[in-house]
């Protein structure tokens, strides 16, 4: 597998380029096209900088109408912005606060486990988040030049799900993308100690510990719950794009036409 292009952004996580990976017919993803990160939340001018001179002339946040009020996207000059959220409500188990979570995680080791699967299986089934991905096709395909980053609040579940979608249209070997997919655990590691340290500091017990850790990760039982309900109700990723997202030949031809190298 080609190693993922990681950017060197100080304040904004989990950043980086899908391009390099080799995809249909040989084809590499090109670079500067395709960025994936976490929230852009007041972020540094040096973030700013070097996200306008990579060539982002789009943004696409996939967060809660809630989460985007309470930590606003900094805007990157000469890019336009898409608030679409992948949830219908503003109910996100990442984003509780700690008081909300030990009510019943302190409970369970497996809590954030089953919370995060659940996410999942919402992120793949609800017709809300089925037009919220067709509508960042639509976005993708309609961007000839430049780079189009999409983002959720820690850039690894919903942004992970767009991220195994886009690549797969691009025909990258699904490997790779699970690979890539399962990057996001090692640029979150000082994330998920600083979470653990905060529990640690508020009492918290190892059960709330464990459960919150699973929050903060991704993990091959999440992204195959999306796989497998797939699978089950459509019969095959190319039927579920095609019959829960509507991407036809004609969307898949361009994506690829635009993102792939000649």
């Amino acid at each position: 597998m080609t190693k993922p292009i990681v950017l060197p952004l100080e304040e904004v996580p989990n950043a980086r380029d899908l391009g390099g990976y080799v995809g249909l017919n040989g084809r590499k993803v090109k670079l500067h096209r395709l960025v994936r990160t976490g929230k852009m939340f007041n972020i540094p001018q040096r973030d700013v900088n070097y996200l306008a001179d990579y060539g982002v002339n789009q943004v696409i946040d996939l967060r809660t109408a809630g989460e985007i009020e309470k930590w606003p996207d900094t805007n990157i000059p000469g890019s336009k912005h898409y608030n679409i959220s992948v949830h219908a409500d503003n109910k996100n188990g990442v984003d509780k606060r700690l008081e909300q979570l030990r009510a019943s995680y302190d409970k369970d080791q497996y809590a954030g486990f089953k919370a995060m699967c659940h996410q999942y299986t919402k992120a793949t089934m609800s017709e809300h988040a089925h037009h919220t991905y067709h509508k960042v096709l639509e976005l993708l395909a309609n961007n000839e030049a430049g780079a189009t980053l999409f983002h959720c609040s820690e850039g690894k579940d919903r942004t992970g799900l767009a991220a195994v979608l886009i690549l797969y249209i691009l025909g990258v070997d699904m490997e790779t993308i699970r690979q890539d997919y399962l990057y996001s655990n090692y640029l979150l590691n000082d994330y998920r100690a600083q979470m653990d340290k905060k529990i640690v500091k508020q009492g918290g017990n190892y059960s709330l510990r464990a459960a919150v850790r699973s929050l903060g990760g991704v993990a091959n039982e999440y992204l195959d719950t999306a796989l497998i309900l797939m699978e089950e109700n459509y019969g095959s990723i190319d039927n579920y794009l095609k019959q829960a997202l509507g991407v036809d030949e004609v969307l898949k031809r361009r994506l690829q036409d635009l993102y792939l190298e000649d």
